[in-house]
């Protein structure tokens, strides 16, 4: 896609995501107020607007003077995008690069491969259709292209037909560095505004030898659902979606997961009309294509689980349940290995005294391990934030130091290794923008937050803090909405199975205590929350040392409160908090070759000469 054509839609499509109010005056689209500088308060309203025309627009108060079209704003306002063909086109910075495949010339399936596919009851008229084939030098490769929406190759999938366990190393195997996309797209009729969803290509094509429309498939798994930002909008053609995946110890995979990311309506192939097989494609060798229709037909919509027998409630062992470790480990001794996905924390503490720092060193040490995370931060701008989250993951060993005016030192990572930590995180790390919002915006953080979560897989969020986060003007009752949006924020952490750290400031005159009256604001939102902590530095302590007081933990019960605080170590270089200031020098992930070995070992941060210590 070589250019973009405007279109009134999308004009209407940025007011309704900037929340601004607006109102047509013949071919413009008028802003109350600018998204840019948010002229619009003193008087000056309607002094940006959009030409429905063009797409041009442009703010008058000569302060601001800002112009541009719609790609501007697309590249502006993370909340705003123009689909995803025009981000891939037009956003290369922002996105990772994939492979760039040759126009691909329609494919008539090599005999080789009809054979297996008539082995597996699916027709030669399928495999043309899809475009199916096997390697030139390999008869026993099938190859799968995936052509997104517009026919264009992005992924490509092989499958060894003669799989033997004992011999290979796998089964099923992709091309590196492909955009992962679902297979069978191009395929699709998007009149029809229900899709079903398989696991395996051979499960989408015989959904499709049953003669049903709109059938695809996954790239990489049950598991794998890297493929969602990439037909996010793609997916918005479809009104219900029925997922027809493996069934697994009478569990159907990939349910769970679409159920919390798909805005329709989603609907499940019922386990009777399994009949005891795994799959799509083995029902169709087995019962024929009746059976496979007959069971897209039939599959049923999943009800609002609002009242339920406790009979039917699955023991669960309360340990083994999925948490994200906070990398202090007295403080996951504390609550049984980390942050229970689910779970909503508070962690409050004095101004200044570092609550804001030891949040981020738990995103960095998420990050560590593997995870993805989302930050709000209504006080720092975004280059303060990830300053601050960089020293943390660069680790002492990475900063220098240098002399400062009046005494002082400065502390900064080389440029080559901010570069390589930014590439590190990239497509895990997610900050909402609170330079594009007003005060009275942030009332969509909530559901911007949510959505980053369906989109991204984000499973550990930070919100520095209620106050900041809060949408309230001087005639609400404060409290009310501070218990309100926590309500929210809960619902939330548990609906899409997310850890949630929320700051809060705590009482005046209660800076000694550590228990959860200490908290600033609404009696009740300690109660609706998981983990209550206190972060402090305490008057009698060395100037490293930290005290943490975690005085609620409701999943075991288990507290670290006045004598039983736990004792961490503050490191000034790298803004790192542990209770192990070996941690200090601790290489993260970001220093792992090609191979996950770290490029600096235990012994050489040992040896090294460290100038700020």
């Amino acid at each position: 896609m070589g250019y973009y054509e405007f279109k009134e839609a999308d004009a209407l499509e940025f007011a309704r995501a900037s929340g601004i109010q607006t109102k047509k005056r013949g071919d413009e689209l008028q802003f109350i107020r600018c998204p840019y500088c948010n002229g619009g308060r003193n008087g000056d309203k309607g002094t940006f607007s959009i030409n429905l025309t063009n797409g041009q627009f442009k703010c008058l108060r000569s302060s601001c003077s800002v112009s541009g079209n719609m790609l501007t704003l697309a590249a502006e306002f993370p909340w705003f995008n123009l689909g995803s063909d025009v981000e891939a086109y037009y956003k290369t910075g922002r996105q990772k690069k994939f492979r760039h495949f040759k126009k691909m010339q329609p494919v008539k399936p090599k005999p080789a491969a009809i054979t297996y596919l008539e082995s597996r009851k699916i027709t030669a008229a399928t495999a043309e259709k899809y475009q199916i084939t096997v390697q030139t030098k390999h008869e026993n490769v099938l190859v799968f292209p995936f052509l997104d929406e517009k026919g264009t190759l992005q992924f490509v999938k092989y499958r060894k037909t003669d799989f033997n366990p004992a011999v290979d190393k796998g089964k099923e195997w992709c091309e590196a560095n492909c955009k992962p996309i679902l297979f069978g797209m191009y395929q699709c009729n998007l009149e029809n505004k229900t899709l079903v969803l398989t696991e395996g290509q051979l499960d989408s094509l015989s959904v499709t030898e049953a003669g049903i429309e709109n059938a695809v498939s996954v790239p990489n798994g049950k598991n794998g659902f890297t493929w969602v930002p990439y037909c996010w909008d793609w997916l918005q053609n479809f009104d219900t979606l029925i997922v027809f995946g493996d069934c697994e110890n009478g569990v159907i995979t990939l349910l769970d997961d679409m159920q919390r990311r798909f805005r329709g309506t989603v609907k499940v192939v019922r386990q009777q009309d399994y009949k005891g097989c795994k799959d799509a494609n083995e029902i169709l060798k087995k019962y024929g294509r009746e059976a496979v229709r007959k069971a897209v037909e039939q599959a049923e919509a999943i009800p609002i689980q609002q009242v339920k027998q406790l009979s039917d409630v699955k023991a669960v062992d309360l340990f083994s349940l999925p948490k994200i470790p906070t990398g202090i480990e007295s403080l996951d001794r504390v609550l049984s290995g980390g942050i229970y996905l689910g779970q909503t924390v508070i962690l409050t503490g004095k101004r200044g005294e570092g609550k804001s720092t030891l949040g981020s060193q738990i995103l960095a040490n998420a990050l560590n391990e593997g995870g993805t995370v989302f930050a709000y931060s209504g006080e720092l701008p975004d280059y303060f934030f990830k300053r601050w989250i960089d020293f943390q993951i660069a680790g002492k060993h990475n900063v220098i130091d240098r002399a400062g005016p009046a005494g002082t030192v400065n502390y900064f990572i080389p440029k080559e290794k901010v570069n390589k930590i930014s590439e590190w995180y990239r497509d895990r790390a997610y900050l909402f923008d609170n330079q594009s919002t007003e005060d009275d915006e942030l009332g969509d953080l909530l559901e911007i937050m949510e959505k980053a979560v369906q989109q991204y897989g984000v499973q550990l969020l930070l919100l520095d803090n209620l106050m900041t986060a809060l949408d309230v003007g001087m005639s609400v009752d404060l409290y009310r909405a501070q218990s309100k949006f926590v309500d929210k924020l809960v619902k939330i952490a548990k609906r899409q199975q997310v850890a949630v750290i929320l700051v809060v400031h705590p009482r005046k005159n209660s800076f000694g205590a550590d228990d959860n009256d200490s908290v600033s604001g609404s009696a009740d939102i300690t109660n609706k929350v998981d983990v209550v902590m206190t972060y402090k530095r305490g008057k009698e302590l060395p100037e490293n040392e930290r005290i943490l007081a975690v005085s609620k933990n409701r999943l075991t019960g288990k507290l670290a409160a006045g004598e039983k605080a736990l004792t961490l170590y503050y490191d000034e270089a790298s803004k790192r908090i542990s209770d192990n200031t070996g941690d200090f020098t601790r290489c993260y992930g970001w220093e792992a070759d090609k191979d996950g070995f770290m490029s600096v070992t235990e012994e050489q941060i040992k040896q090294m000469e460290i100038p700020f210590e």
